[in-house]
């Protein structure tokens, strides 16, 4: 199901009682699973409308209302910045939409954050440390799961084992993959509370701060690392090398010392993730595009070798560096296609019960997705509004409520560029291309046109972590087919990736 942001409008007036809209912007969201939009009502406050376009997205909703409520106002006032507060909801046939209170700050690019001064990166590493310091009190209000450091190694080479089915992974891949997971002293961690889709999107910034965190449908209780793969993935290794120190200063727990190799792992085992997502979802251009990106990563490690992540040497290779010395990155952008966290039950002799659904993060809007309807005149700066924080409003939950979305035509709406790019054009896989922003492009415009979630529900209807990033304007799908890598190497997109001396 879809919707313009004139007809999300028109339904935030059925889920919160007297408000009045003057106007209505789209907002940058998961452009497959979610359509947003921000309303801006009479008194000049502004308000977030979220609906989901199919069944797993409406969970992931249902659950992120769930996480809101177990932040109490004791734990809301110990945080170093604001989760946001649902205000109402309303039904459209058997999926609910919300409405929430509206956060200040703004999302920025990761190429706009590289460039921050050291007080916001200090504060990056500052927020996510709180996340991973929260009580997981948060996590068992809402139900959701908890998994130990095993269980996580175990869902992982689950994992790897149904990208190994497809036989379309290369083998230098599995033996590398296989490799690190069956090191369990790398997997030797204490899980913490894991947002599980934390990238530069969720991260509302306004000056030197980050004032709030959004997306907070995938939260569990397992591996650390996953939060910080968009870190170890950063074309700027000075960035998330300041970023990921500002972090382990600020953690409360005791040091992980190989959080970044299973960070690295993590976001270079997206791929196939990726690739499983297509698979299960029989998807084939999913699967053309995660082929061809695994192959063109097997070619960059075989020629440049790859950043360590075992801790222990393959047979023929040198012992890797400490983790803490790596100038290299993964190819991908931290949490990419897909990440574990509630799922996994690939291996049919593997009975903890537990159902798995594998899940990436959202890339470009729909293959055919209507015009861009515009936006208002830009909003105004105006104090942040918020709802209480210790209770949830009442929802306004009509069941009768199973027609089409009302359409208007009474708010002004003007065009708007940057809002239409970022809420329509989001990715996270680095194709072929001349830069690394004309890559991204590229695979927006592929990934676009798959017609599944990308975050496919959740274990109990909980998602597993995903990542997105903000895309330019979208080639054909011709275009979006990853060049060799001779013509065009992940390496030469991240320069980081690259082993020392190569």
């Amino acid at each position: 199901m879809r919707w313009t942001s004139m007809e999300l409008a028109a339904l935030a007036t059925r889920a919160v009682p007297g408000l009045s809209p003057t106007g209505v912007a789209d907002a940058a969201d998961d452009a497959r699973d979610f359509m947003s939009a921000v309303v801006v009502d009479g008194s000049g406050n502004r308000w977030r409308v979220r609906g989901p376009q199919h069944s797993q997205a409406a969970m992931r909703l249902e659950t992120e209302v769930q996480v809101l409520r177990g932040f109490s106002t004791a734990i809301r006032a110990e945080l170093p910045f604001r989760v946001p507060s649902v205000a109402g909801a309303t039904r459209v046939d058997d999926m609910r939409v919300f409405v929430y209170n509206h956060l200040p700050g703004e999302a920025l690019e990761l190429a706009e954050l590289i460039k921050a001064s050291p007080a916001l990166i200090d504060d990056l590493g500052r927020t996510v440390a709180a996340v991973h310091d929260l009580s997981e009190a948060v996590v068992d209000h809402a139900e959701l799961p908890r998994y130990s450091a095993e269980r996580v190694r175990q869902r992982r080479l689950n994992e790897l084992d149904a990208a190994a089915g497809t036989g379309k992974v290369p083998p230098l891949l599995l033996r590398r993959w296989e490799h690190a997971m069956e090191d369990k002293t790398l997997w030797d961690f204490t899980p913490a509370v894991v947002h599980g889709d934390m990238h530069e999107d969720n991260l509302l910034v306004e000056g030197e701060r980050v004032v709030a965190v959004t997306g907070w449908t995938d939260l569990h209780v397992g591996d650390p690392a996953d939060d910080l793969a968009w870190l170890i993935a950063s074309p700027d290794q000075r960035f998330s090398d300041a970023v990921l120190a500002a972090y382990r200063g600020h953690r409360s727990a005791g040091g992980d010392e190989h959080i970044l190799r299973r960070a690295a792992l993590s976001a270079e085992f997206a791929l196939a993730q990726w690739l499983i997502r297509g698979t299960t979802g029989e998807n084939q251009q999913m699967i053309d595009e995660a082929t061809a990106l695994l192959r063109q990563l097997a070619s960059d490690i075989e020629t440049y070798g790859g950043r360590p992540i075992a801790l222990t040497p393959q047979p023929g290779e040198d012992a890797p560096q400490p983790a803490d010395h790596q100038d290299s990155k993964p190819v991908m952008r931290a949490g990419a296609a897909a990440t574990i966290a509630g799922a996994g039950a690939w291996d049919p002799e593997d009975d903890d019960g537990e159902p798995a659904f594998i899940t990436d993060a959202d890339v470009a809007g729909a293959e055919n997705e209507d015009e861009p309807t515009g936006v208002v005149t830009p909003l105004q700066p105006h104090p942040a509004q918020d709802a209480p924080t210790d209770v949830i409003p009442a929802y306004v939950d009509d069941a009768e409520f199973d027609v089409p979305a009302p359409r208007t035509g009474s708010l002004p709406i003007q065009p708007d560029r940057d809002s239409e790019r970022r809420a329509k054009q989001k990715n996270f896989f680095p194709a072929s291309g001349a830069s690394a922003s004309s890559a991204r492009s590229a695979n927006s415009s592929a990934s676009a046109a798959s017609a599944g979630s990308s975050s496919a529900a959740s274990a109990g209807s909980v998602g597993s972590a995903s990542s997105s990033t903000s895309a330019q304007s979208a080639p054909s799908a011709d275009e979006a087919a990853p060049a060799s890598p001779a013509a065009s190497s992940v390496y030469d997109r991240h320069p980081g990736l690259r082993p020392p001396g190569s």
